[in-house]
């Protein structure tokens, strides 16, 4: 396995092919517009430049890794020759399905198609396909080049072969790959998304702040950063999407998405991509404060 396409050249897209250039991989990067993909390889350069001043990689590494990146703004251009194709589009059902369809008829029959996606079945983008049995999950984790976790989905038809091949794959990339069946949010986001719907009850009941809640879970159960925090890290949109998944799939209250992000997300608040969620995002400024609406 040699040849992997990334679909997407967003946060996650750029992590995924970020990692597979620097571990020698040929990376084909694909996104419909050629800015983003600009933008993308100015990001994943940024990155490497961190790591130089980490002392982890050197200037030989960094230009190896962007060598082994070319752009594509066309999917059949870009995946034709792909011995893997990894997708990381939008959180999009609809999206998904269409691409994966695409994807069937431009790729090598052999060809493996893994998705990014954080909850949308594996089995029913699967049945999109001409192969069932060569789609896979490979949910990564942000930041990618940092974080050690691969969630492999196993969808109904996929083969123990396959499952193997990407958690082989996973290993040389120096990840952590943990195999789990598809079912809806997999386990990572069926366990973390009721929680920070349950974090964003807590601030919509009156129960208390923002950075009351977030101190709590920091300082009381060890968590990196709080769940409001997080929310606005993954972004409020996504977590709204994940939660419609888990109660749409499940059809448990359990699920519901708490109506105060049903109206952050319908006003357009969504975290750190948007400058405004739980907190305030000010560019260049890395002092956390709670946004105006909650102080």
């Amino acid at each position: 396995m040699k040849n992997i396409t990334v679909i997407g050249s967003g946060t996650m897209g750029n992590g995924i092919a970020h990692t597979f250039a620097q571990n020698g991989f040929a990376v084909s990067l694909v996104d419909i517009s050629e800015a983003a993909l600009q933008k993308a390889l100015q990001t994943i350069s940024g990155n490497l430049d961190r790591q130089i001043k980490k002392g982890t990689i050197d200037e030989a590494a960094k230009a190896s890794t962007l060598g082994n990146i070319k752009t594509y703004t066309d999917v059949k251009e870009g995946a034709a020759n792909a011995d893997l194709v990894v997708e990381a589009a939008t959180e999009n059902r609809d999206i998904k399905l269409k691409l994966f369809k695409q994807l069937s008829e431009v790729c090598k029959p052999e060809a493996i198609l893994a998705s990014n996606t954080s909850s949308i079945s594996i089995t029913e983008i699967a049945a999109a396909t001409n192969n069932p049995a060569n789609v896979i999950g490979m949910h990564f984790m942000n930041p990618v080049p940092v974080m050690k976790l691969v969630e492999v989905i196993r969808g109904y038809a996929t083969t123990d072969a396959v499952t193997k091949t990407i958690m082989d794959l996973s290993r040389q990339l120096g990840k952590d790959p943990v195999e789990v069946n598809d079912y809806p949010g997999f386990v990572a986001n069926r366990i973390l998304m009721p929680m920070i719907n349950e974090a964003i009850y807590t601030l919509f009941e009156g129960v208390a702040g923002v950075s009351e809640i977030d101190t709590v879970m920091r300082l009381g159960m060890a968590h990196p950063m709080g769940p409001l925090q997080l929310a606005d890290f993954i972004g409020l949109d996504v977590c709204l999407a994940i939660l419609k998944v888990l109660h749409n799939g499940f059809g448990s209250p359990k699920y519901a998405p708490c109506p105060l992000l049903v109206n952050m997300v319908t006003a357009g608040h969504l975290g750190v991509k948007s400058g405004s969620g739980f907190y305030q995002y000010t560019a260049g400024s890395k002092d956390l404060v709670v946004a105006e609406k909650f102080a």
